[in-house]
């Protein structure tokens, strides 16, 4: 029997709740982060801090380097500091609100197919928190609203 992308969502979706208060930066994130994303978001990519980054993005595109995601500290800037959302908008595949329909520019890096995306990506919303992943920014943008007070409060992100 065939599995489809859907099916194996599905039963990740059934067994990870039980596991997402076990689900830490040190154990699951950084792995992840270090394995499909330091080439072009680490220090040795030569890649900037966030602040750096938004001072003069097209450079940075331009070489396809992105913000530093190397550390728990520079990752939060992406979650939940002043580029709120970035990190879920960028990984998202594309069924959250907001998103519509398309995936995030980085969710093709998330793993080598789909099921592996797939997977990845449900680890990482339990990092976030059930409920916590969302798209929102800190200000409204377009026809998609400032992150509340409620969303921020359902982050876990556990170290």
């Amino acid at each position: 029997m065939k599995l489809t992308v859907l099916t194996l969502a599905a039963c990740a979706a059934i067994v990870l709740p039980a596991a997402a208060a076990d689900v830490t930066y040190r154990k699951d994130v950084a792995p992840m982060i270090k394995k499909y994303c330091a080439e072009c978001h680490s220090s040795s990519a030569d890649a900037p801090s966030m602040a750096e980054f938004n001072l003069d993005q097209e450079k940075y595109k331009k070489a396809k380097v992105g913000p530093l995601t190397d550390t728990f500290e520079h990752l939060l800037q992406l979650v939940n500091g002043k580029s709120m959302g970035a990190f879920m908008r960028r990984l998202d595949d594309g069924t959250s609100l907001y998103s519509g329909g398309k995936p995030g520019n980085m969710y093709k890096y998330l793993g080598e197919t789909d099921a592996e995306r797939a997977t990845n990506l449900t680890v990482l919303k339990a990092w976030v928190g059930d409920g916590g992943w969302n798209l929102n920014r800190m200000a409204a943008r377009g026809d998609v609203p400032a992150i509340t007070k409620e969303q921020l409060d359902k982050l876990i992100l556990k170290y």
